[in-house]
């Protein structure tokens, strides 16, 4: 029996339990968690076979890498950009508070002129890496606390004093002023990120870092525990971290910190958690396995530190679990100079190592020089090289994986043929720009045209088994989306409730009528349009437009999108300004009022690329009516740009931007949206997008794509959204239904979707959202595209007033299998109204009368389109 740092008693394995484990070890069995946590008490012989079997695998790694033999390490400066936080950690003494930092300050003789203590000043800043890059060093570690001007107004009264909305704008601004002076690559450790931080952040640095520590909850949750308190340090936050790093395509360090309490389970449960995200995203590019070392001055200064046999058991263990390909380290100053022990555990790597700077977080444990430490990395039959902050493995990917703003930085220190730091290379700075390309036409252009004479050239992408993550690990997140479950309700009940008043459906009443089907389903129907009519009337609305996708290369990682290509595949396309705005005024021509433009987030256009886009049709057509630029592009383009959302959205408004489409939000729920995107952002982003277009005064559409992996409670939640929103801001025009199409979406095609909503979903999607959204949002648009003319018709008559637009050529849905082509003439809309039974008439973006003179331009056309737009017979 033996007691850990918190008092939980723990009884030791039996020998037969670790015989076994063992074994399984020894063979390359996987292991289960309780083997785990027996194999973590190992000692002695039963160590140090552990150690071996262990070592056997590090060793295949290094083998399949291409550098048997080799262990390597960072040559690093250690910045603490500030050492304020708001967590108060039990066992840290990096943290502290503003008036020791003045008074260590004033101590050290701070020269006057000088920041007061509360940041690392500009200057500082660049005289640590200066100083490292003329010693060799080629990273450039910011290490600081969470987020310390939530606790500490010093840290508020700073930022404000020097021009900086909060501690990560001066986090990216310093990671840039070194790129940009120094050539040193940042590895940025700022804490807990967010998806939008993570997008921030990113192309700025390589690598960006965050430790996981624990898994064990009650360390955080309970009094007395070594997190309680530090609101950073919730083990779920932490994970959320690890995932939106992976969905983001950041090369991302992180790694447990043994001995602060936590039991050999809850270790074992904390290394299988970085397990599967590792495998789900394959963003970990590495892992440290750290042992406590009690410092003075701290709660936990009476606490014994965790043992080396301990450390080298848990490296071990962590090699088995992660398996060969994972990187792993353990840091050189903490082990006491016992480098054999842990080389022989597993470890393929030392970590950051400064000829400069001390190891802030561990002050009283100076690093090893780096000459000794290759000479007793040799004496275990190794050799010691070193890398980049960013791992080889990483470099060889490329996009999405690299900012194209950080390429020529990172050309310069890497050697080409292994990835690891050229032998000899110096830093040195660089400009941190955009890349030159900017708006070159390229690829198949003409894809919006030939997408209905040729088809797309491939299935589905080369990259199908990378790109999207970890296609089995979503089969298992998926699984309870592959068929809708039934839910028994009173269906005669809710209708009445719907008849009579639908803004008094409850929650239960409207599941029940999410899975109406047969005479009900009938009955629904008729009751939506029975409300449709009185909020909007008989006319069905339709409008001239024209869809511009200005380039579909794109690494976000949709599963749900067969749009978006490599800069390499065959069916991979950017138009140029000009092409652009060819084509606005082509709609313009034929009597447009409108151009839908969207695109794939493509890594070499910046953030002002939406601007450009923008200016182009405004100065060429000044009358048209600019919808574009969804909400993930609007984040896009403000991380790229460094501008708030605000900021960003009110210069593409006076670029010349309108409103805003909608989309992005397929479903307003994370627990779908991460089987559908790897990478896209998150509902909360979407939604404060969207409320932020509102009150600078861009309206914009909203949309649901259903029938994938989501069920009918995810749809009603969705729509609860919408409304409740449209109750705040007012700013949607429309609701469109937008169902899933099947047939080339690589979710589908790795068997994880459904084969798209059926008709009896269509039906009651479309119904259920005019009385989920009635009154608040009246007008709810059906897609030709998707459904066809039948299709539509049938959802005219199911509470829809909106056919959308005539597109004049769309890429979308044709390159994800719609069968429906990308144009319908003015005739062809008139038609589908009138197979439901009704008037129609053409409207603005905002639901307005169509000028007469547009009108005659767009009826006079009709059907005699020009020569480059498709024109299906």
């Amino acid at each position: 029996m033996t007691t850990n740092a918190q008092g939980h008693e723990q009884s030791a394995p039996t020998a037969n339990a670790m015989r076994r484990a063992l074994r399984r070890a020894r063979d390359g069995v996987a292991l289960d968690e309780a083997e785990a946590a027996v194999l973590l008490q190992a000692r002695g012989e039963d160590l140090a076979g552990l150690c071996a079997s262990a070592a056997r695998v590090r060793d295949a790694g290094l083998e399949a890498a291409g550098r048997p033999g080799v262990i390597t390490y960072s040559r690093k400066v250690f910045i603490p950009l500030t050492r304020l936080c708001r967590d108060k950690c039990h066992y840290c003494t990096f943290a502290t508070v503003p008036g020791k930092l003045r008074r260590e300050r004033a101590a050290a003789g701070a020269p006057p002129g000088r920041s007061p203590g509360m940041y690392l000043s500009p200057d500082e800043v660049l005289e640590i890496a200066c100083q490292g890059a003329e010693l060799g060093c080629k990273e450039a570690l910011f290490t600081l606390g969470d987020r310390p001007e939530d606790r500490w107004p010093e840290a508020r009264e700073w930022l404000d004093a020097h021009g900086y909305d909060d501690t990560l704008a001066y986090v990216r601004a310093m990671a840039i002023r070194v790129l940009e002076e120094t050539g040193l690559l940042p590895h940025l450790n700022p804490g807990v990120l967010s998806w939008t931080d993570l997008q921030r952040l990113k192309p700025v640095a390589p690598s960006m870092g965050m430790m996981l520590e624990t898994t064990a909850d009650r360390l955080w949750s309970q009094p007395g525990g070594p997190h309680h308190g530090s609101p950073d340090k919730d083990p779920a936050v932490r994970l959320r971290v690890l995932e939106d790093a992976g969905r983001s395509n950041v090369p991302f360090t992180s790694g447990i910190l043994i001995g602060i309490g936590e039991t050999y389970e809850e270790r074992a449960d904390s290394l299988f958690a970085l397990r599967r995200t590792a495998r789900a995203y394959h963003g970990i590019q590495e892992v440290i396995v750290q042992n406590f070392r009690a410092k003075p001055d701290t709660a936990m200064r009476g606490i014994p530190d965790a043992e080396l046999e301990e450390l080298a058991a848990a490296i071990a263990v962590a090699r088995h679990i992660l398996g060969p390909s994972a990187r792993i380290q353990a840091p050189p100053n903490l082990v006491d100079a016992e480098y054999a022990l842990l080389i022989g555990a597993g470890i393929d790597d030392w970590g950051g190592v400064s000829p400069l700077t001390p190891d802030h977080v561990n002050p009283e444990r100076p690093w090893p020089q780096i000459d000794e430490l290759a000479e007793c990395t040799r004496a275990s039959g190794f050799e010691l090289r070193e890398r980049l902050t960013i791992y080889p493995e990483f470099i060889r990917r490329g996009e999405p994986w690299l900012d194209p703003r950080l390429l020529p930085h990172v050309r310069a220190l890497v050697d080409p043929e292994t990835g690891l730091a050229r032998e000899g290379a110096r830093p040195a700075g660089l400009p941190w720009q955009e890349p030159d390309e900017g708006f070159t036409a390229s690829g198949r252009t003409d894809l919006h045209r030939t997408i209905d004479t040729e088809g797309r050239t491939d299935e589905r992408r080369e990259d199908f088994d990378e790109v999207y993550g970890d296609w089995e690990a979503l089969r298992e997140a998926a699984a309870p989306g592959m068929a809708p479950s039934r839910i028994d309700g009173d269906v005669k009940a809710a209708l009445a409730t719907a008849a009579d008043d639908p803004t008094r459906l409850t929650d239960a009443e409207a599941l029940a009528l999410f899975h109406a089907d047969g005479p009900a389903l009938d009955a629904l129907c008729r009751v939506a349009d029975d409300v449709r009519r009185t909020a909007v009337g008989d006319e069905v609305t339709y409008i001239v437009t024209r869809n511009i996708n200005f380039t579909n290369v794109c690494y976000t990682g949709c599963r749900f999108c067969a749009f978006a290509q490599r800069r390499t595949d065959a069916d991979a396309y950017t138009l140029s300004l000009d092409q652009v705005a060819d084509r606005a005024q082509q709609a313009w021509d034929v009597g447009a009022v409108e151009v839908c433009m969207q695109g794939g987030i493509h890594p070499d256009l910046p953030g002002t690329a939406y601007f450009d886009i923008a200016r182009a049709v405004k100065e060429r057509v000044p009358g048209i009516h600019v919808h574009a630029f969804s909400p993930m592009e609007v984040v896009n383009g403000a991380t790229r740009t460094g501008l708030s959302l605000r900021e960003w959205l009110t210069a593409a408004k006076e670029a010349g931007l309108d409103s805003i489409p909608g989309t992005a939000a397929e479903i307003l729920d994370d627990e779908v949206r991460w089987i559908l995107t790897k990478g896209k952002l998150p509902a909360a982003t979407w939604i404060e997008v969207i409320k932020t277009a509102h009150e600078l005064g861009l309206r914009s559409s909203s949309t649901m794509m259903y029938g994938h992996v989501d069920q009918p409670r995810h749809w009603l939640g969705h729509l609860r959204l919408l409304a409740g929103m449209q109750q705040e801001t007012g700013g949607f025009t429309e609701f469109v239904t937008l169902p899933f199409i099947h047939t080339n979406a690589p979710v589908y095609l790795a068997g994880i979707a459904r084969p798209g909503p059926t008709t009896r979903d269509n039906r009651a999607v479309t119904a259920m959202a005019r009385l989920l959204l009635h009154p608040h949002i009246p007008n709810i648009q059906t897609s030709w595209v998707k459904l066809g003319t039948e299709g539509a018709a049938e959802m005219l008559r199911s509470g829809a007033n909106d056919l959308g637009g005539t597109l004049m050529e769309e890429t979308i849905s044709r390159m994800a299998g719609s069968g429906y082509g990308s144009y319908r003439s003015i005739k062809d809309l008139v038609a589908i109204a009138e197979a439901a039974g009704r008037p129609s008439r053409p409207r603005t973006t905002t639901y307005g009368e169509m000028a007469p003179e547009r009108r005659k331009v767009a009826l006079a056309s009709d059907g005699h389109l020009p020569e480059l737009l498709p024109v299906l017979e």
